[in-house]
């Protein structure tokens, strides 16, 4: 009875692979192969009956770019499209900003009774995807042009208003973005126009007040200071001269008083006539030097006026002697004259002297304050071009700031809003079902793999006269009896119950793993992807 033959050492022959070794293993196997394949089938059409259908809607959001020309206003924003676009992302996927929506829309009901606020915040941001959508350039890069918000859910109203709620919030954040930027901008701007006008201010007032501190100094004034300097050193020449003629006058004075008090016979008339030649005489000399108008010969013309108007007026001459005194009394009055007009000629020298002084001062300091008028003039210079460099970028940001308002600069636009979907985007059922079959197949042939390798019975006479080294003369087949028939059939039954029952539980096992379990709906995508 070689259907019972079993050896315990495993020793056996090696089996020739053929369509006879197929057909007995098959003949052999096929409940096993049958029973493996209905289970795992059956697992993968009740995972994709089971599985929930999810929905997808997608919103487009296009970039609209400035309108006003960039060579009349300049933009307040000037970073890259692709990096603004990913820091409104952050934005919008902040827990604030995403737990609005949550509440707002009642999303992941069931979710928020087990689950902190902070996983629901990440299970939405899961939920939806940002997808930048671009041309190509004459350089090779890919210009952004337009990008797509995606959100994903169970159900499909509830799909396209989140998706069209996304993505205005990506266009209202912008719009803030843009707005706040350049705000900021103008602020920024507007404070450092007032530094710089301040600056230039106090630059103004150093230079003005240099100028008019040393207004007599400045190289502006050399040839006028040049020319009184030199009418004061002409006056000094006068001067000088003046006193020299007063000097000479002065000693022949003294000289005739010093005669008169030796003779004592010298009368008035004589002392005037002697005077008048005397002056007559140098009047003579100053002009041959100098014209009638000159001072000394007005002076030497008005005093011989003078004493001949005495001489006029003086009394009669008498045989009698003059009294000397007279003569002395006027030569002392003319000596008194002349020491009070050297006097007032040494006074008017010192002013001179010290105006001199003064103007001499001024033109050798000239050089040296026109260098420091240079340097201060230069450095007002740097103050004032930052002033006007700046106030014509803060004008700038103040356009670009109205037109921020207005939105005539770059501004998002949703171009396609999101409709509601008809059909599941996922799963996709037919293609579980396939891969359920294929996994099914393999399964299964790898159950009658095992099976044999496990298997140390022998199955036909070949394979004992193998092992055993002795001829095999005949066989005799099984005669089967009642109590080996109910047997037989009696393990058929609990084998196929043990086999209902594993079908059974992987059923429920199934339908308990996939219902509602939206994770493994994308997990399974993802992977059929």
């Amino acid at each position: 009875m070689t259907d019972d033959l079993d050896l315990n050492d495993g020793a056996q022959s090696e089996p020739q692979l053929g369509m006879d070794f197929v057909s007995e293993v098959w003949h052999r196997r096929k409940r096993l192969f049958i029973w493996v394949l209905s289970g795992v089938l059956l697992a993968a059409v009740i995972i994709a009956r089971s599985l929930p259908d999810l929905y997808r809607a997608s919103a487009k959001v296009i970039v609209d770019r400035q309108e006003v020309s960039e060579a009349f206003v300049e933009p307040s924003v000037t970073a890259d499209l692709e990096t603004r676009i990913q820091t409104i992302d952050q934005r919008v996927r902040g827990r604030d900003s995403l737990t609005k929506v949550i509440f707002s829309k009642n999303l992941y009901p069931e979710l928020r009774k087990v689950a902190p606020i902070e996983g629901v915040v990440e299970r939405f941001k899961n939920d939806f995807t940002l997808k930048l959508e671009g041309v190509g350039d004459p350089t090779g890069r890919t210009a952004t042009i337009a990008f797509t918000v995606t959100y994903g859910g169970r159900d499909p109203a509830v799909v396209a208003d989140v998706s069209n709620t996304l993505a205005a919030l990506y266009v209202d954040e912008n719009t803030k973005s843009r707005r706040r930027q350049a705000v900021v901008t103008a602020e920024f701007l507007e404070k450092e126009v007032e530094r710089a006008r301040q600056a230039m201010d106090t630059s103004d007032r150093r230079a003005t007040e240099i100028a008019r501190n040393n207004i007599d100094v400045l190289p502006q004034q050399i040839e006028v200071n040049m020319a009184a300097l030199n009418r004061v050193n002409d006056n000094l020449r006068q001067i000088g001269e003046y006193q020299l003629r007063a000097i000479e006058r002065r000693e022949r004075l003294e000289k005739e008083l010093a005669d008169s008090a030796l003779t004592g016979t010298a009368t008035s008339e004589e002392a005037i006539s002697a005077r008048l030649e005397k002056l007559k005489g140098d009047l003579a000399d100053l002009r041959r030097k100098y014209s009638d108008k000159h001072p000394d010969v007005i002076r030497m013309t008005q005093e011989i006026a003078a004493l001949e108007q005495r001489a006029a007026d003086a009394p009669p001459k008498s045989n009698a002697p003059a009294a000397p005194s007279t003569s002395r009394s006027s030569l002392v009055r003319a000596l008194a004259e002349i020491d009070a007009q050297l006097k007032s000629l040494k006074e008017e020298e010192t002013k001179l002297r010290q105006q001199s002084a003064s103007y001499e001062s001024r033109v050798e300091n000239a050089p040296k304050r026109m260098t420091e008028i240079d340097r201060l003039t230069r450095g007002n210079d740097s103050p004032r071009e930052r002033y006007q460099s700046l106030l014509k970028r803060y004008e700038a940001a103040r356009i670009a700031t109205n037109l921020e308002d207005r939105q005539d600069l770059e501004q998002f636009r949703i171009l396609d809003p999101a409709v509601v979907p008809r059909t599941p985007s996922m799963p996709d059922r037919l293609l579980i079902v396939g891969m359920g079959f294929f996994a099914a197949l393999a399964a299964a042939a790898a159950a009658v793999f095992a099976a044999e390798k496990l298997d140390t019975t022998f199955h036909s006479p070949a394979g004992l006269s193998s092992v055993l080294n002795v001829p095999v003369l005949a066989t005799i087949r099984v005669v089967p009896t009642r109590r080996t028939t109910f047997r037989r059939r009696a393990k058929r039954a609990l084998v196929t119950g043990a086999a209902l029952v594993v079908l059974t539980l992987i059923a429920a096992a199934s339908y308990y793993i996939a219902s509602g379990n939206e994770d493994l709906v994308r997990m399974i995508s993802r992977g059929g992807a």
